[in-house]
């Protein structure tokens, strides 16, 4: 318990979240970690993630998908917003926009890239992935289907895109009121999960995680880090900027 305490503690402390911030005036400008589409012609796929906003950053974050064609003008977001589903929308959004926003206020990170050869069919596997989802009209905060719900989906329906979620992604192990077995969003393993609430997943690239209420405790062998409820990855940065991509 002690551990699960003191991680959002720790996310405060260290700056993870910005806290006392109106959501009409925090910023959602680009963190210019994206290319400028004019000057990289090549595909690319980007995944983000950031603080969510106000309390629940510390414990959890917001992630997203961006991709960009072969001379496409633009990047094209795909996202589940919460607020979206009190105006009678779908909370999956699928736009034309900036890609690399922040999360009202909160910067985000780049958790994987692709560019390159091979690109173009991860992102149809990605538009179909994005079609097939099955909770584009539902949301809950915890322990979902949210935004990382999304996500973690679209992960394992693209096995090409090797994407490793962060411990901090709350909802990325809700599998449905009627699943219990699925493949890891890595592609590289499978996980067992209960709602979202209990599970175990054990993948080359997550290494182990246990999901307890929602909230991931793991250890990641091979890329030499803990993963802790609140605080995140500790030790070598997961590093997942690939060139090229395959989609089997």
């Amino acid at each position: 318990m002690a551990v699960v305490a003191a991680g959002p503690f720790v996310s405060v402390v260290r700056g993870d979240v910005a806290l006392g911030e109106s959501w009409r005036t925090a910023s959602r400008a680009s963190a210019g970690l994206a290319p400028d589409p004019a000057a990289a012609p090549e595909a690319i796929v980007h995944v983000y993630a950031a603080r969510a906003f106000g309390w629940r950053g510390a414990l959890g974050v917001h992630s997203w998908i961006a991709t960009k064609r072969a001379a496409a003008p633009a990047y094209t977001v795909y996202q589940v917003i919460g607020w979206r589903k009190f105006y009678g929308r779908p909370v999956l959004a699928v736009e034309a926009d900036i890609p690399d926003r922040h999360w009202f206020g909160n910067r985000p990170e780049l958790l994987l890239e692709l560019r390159g050869d091979g690109v173009e069919r991860v992102i149809d596997r990605i538009e179909e992935a994005v079609a097939a989802y099955p909770f584009a009209d539902e949301y809950q905060v915890w322990p979902g289907p949210n935004s990382n719900t999304f996500t973690a989906f679209v992960a394992r329906r693209v096995p090409g895109l090797g994407l490793d979620l962060p411990p901090t992604a709350i909802g990325k192990d809700y599998l449905g009121p009627h699943s219990l077995f699925a493949r890891a969003p890595s592609g590289t393993g499978y996980q067992v999960s209960v709602l979202g609430l209990a599970g175990v997943l054990l993948a080359r690239r997550e290494g182990l995680e246990v999901n307890l209420l929602g909230l991931t405790f793991g250890i990641d062998p091979l890329g030499l880090a803990l993963k802790l409820p609140g605080v995140g990855r500790i030790g070598v940065p997961n590093n997942q900027a690939r060139a090229g991509g395959s989609a089997p």
